[in-house]
């Protein structure tokens, strides 16, 4: 198998992964809310899932992501746009593994954050805007680099999501109550974004060989 179509491969998997990992983890941490709690929080220092949790989500995930953002930029070498969209989801996945290795404070929301705690949000924001950015940029891409109309519309409803549930993500920081939820909805999104541009990039670049 050819290096891209093993990298687009890669990025069809990630929400699968993510889901697995997640569940995994959260059956392994006594009284886990998958509603109410953060991700971060299943590797948080102190939790049961402290040393697991980066192992079978952070790192997998990154390199996953680290893959499939490699393929793009090899798929498309005269499209500045889509290059940068591919190094966006390459630093994606380098702040998947520094997130996993910079844990949480306990509860992930202290007063006074911890150096580690201060790296794992700045991944974390980084994360955040490397795939809203991409994803953005595709609603552009879609129908005029692969002239794939429904690949733009998919783009603009995932990156529409991630940001729609910020608000009420951020409002329940401090309440705790749906924070998981919100998270899942807006990391989701884009997750199932990077999926649905792997899958066309994958049967594209199948038909032609």
């Amino acid at each position: 198998m050819e290096f891209k179509n093993l990298g687009f491969l890669s990025g069809i998997l990630t929400p699968i992964w993510l889901i697995v990992g997640v569940t995994v983890a959260g059956a392994l941490y006594p009284g886990y809310s998958q509603f109410n709690q953060a991700l971060s929080e299943l590797g948080a220092i102190g939790a049961p899932t402290h040393l697991i949790s980066p192992m079978i989500n952070n790192y997998p995930l990154g390199v996953l992501f680290a893959l499939f953002g490699t393929s793009i930029i090899k798929e498309f070498p005269y499209s500045k746009l889509a290059r940068f969209t591919g190094v966006l989801i390459v630093i994606h996945g380098v702040g998947s593994i520094t997130a996993g290795y910079f844990s949480c404070d306990v509860g992930c929301n202290p007063q006074r954050p911890s150096e580690s705690q201060i790296i794992h949000n700045l991944s974390g924001l980084v994360m955040f805007l490397s795939l809203v950015i991409a994803s953005g940029v595709w609603v552009h891409l879609g129908p005029k680099l692969v002239e794939s109309k429904a690949l733009g519309i998919f783009s603009l409803l995932c990156t529409l999501l991630a940001i729609v549930v910020l608000p009420p993500m951020i409002l329940a920081i401090e309440s705790g109550l749906g924070f998981g939820l919100y998270q899942r909805l807006n990391y989701g999104a884009s997750v199932v974004w990077v999926a649905g541009l792997a899958y066309v990039l994958f049967k594209r670049n199948s038909s032609r060989s």
